[in-house]
């Protein structure tokens, strides 16, 4: 079994949601006493978000960059980084490791390819839905049209996210207004909706629509125990 290494923190509600899907994931291959071999380096979250806020994406991905060499020098063996948004500085940690980097948007392209789907709506940070470094990867990688809602939703989707999720708040009339944008999306034409921030999984579940989702989080997690158990890199 390889080592994973976790870049989480972002927000630290979704990487424990990564911890413990790992771990039950291994358990329920391997049975018995097994666990996933992983290690986490944890940032605060409150930085990368005002990183975030300023536009200084170069400077935070030097950062994340130097925090997954960290990882890579503590013995892992494959790196995760445990958000949507900040995989806007994927190329900045790839090229400081030598490890594989298993990047969220490639994982859930290849769910959804398996599916048998090509039309996906995509909610997530403002930053997710409406930057070309996911959604243009889903397109030109795994051939996917991929939607978004339109400006005002967006506002909605980004706000909860940011005001709520990432604080581990779950409300109800939250879930309503995701409901409400994930019915305006299949109404255009989506046949499934990628719940592109780690955090969406918290808030929108298959028992609340029966719109097909892909909950990256859980996506990005078994694609990794994947990889770890199989022997082969990423």
């Amino acid at each position: 079994m390889k080592t994973i290494g976790l870049l989480g923190g972002m927000s630290w509600e979704s990487s424990a949601l990564y911890y413990r899907i790992l771990n039950e994931e291994v358990k329920n291959r391997l049975g018995g006493l097994h666990s996933a071999r992983c290690m986490m380096l944890s940032v605060d979250f409150a930085e990368i978000e005002r990183l975030q806020t300023a536009g200084a994406w170069e400077r935070a991905g030097a950062l994340l960059a130097e925090e997954a060499r960290r990882i890579e020098a503590a013995g892992a063996q494959m790196m995760l980084l445990c958000t949507n948004t900040m995989h806007k500085v994927a190329p900045q940690i790839e090229a400081a490791i030598s490890i594989p980097f298993l990047h969220i948007a490639d994982a859930a392209g290849a769910a959804i390819r398996r599916t048998g789907l090509r039309s996906v709506g995509l909610l997530g940070t403002r930053f997710t839905m409406e930057e070309e470094f996911y959604a243009d990867r889903l397109r030109k990688r795994w051939d996917l049209e991929v939607l978004i809602p339109d400006p005002a939703d967006r506002r909605i989707v980004h706000r909860i996210i940011y005001e709520e999720l990432v604080q581990g708040i779950v409300r109800e009339e939250s879930r309503r207004e995701y409901l409400r944008i994930i019915d305006d999306l299949r109404r255009r034409g989506a046949e499934g909706i990628i719940e592109g921030c780690t955090e969406i999984g918290m808030l929108v579940g298959p028992e609340h629509t029966d719109v097909p989702l892909f909950d990256t989080t859980r996506i990005h997690a078994l694609a990794a125990v994947d990889a770890a158990l199989s022997g082969k890199s990423v």
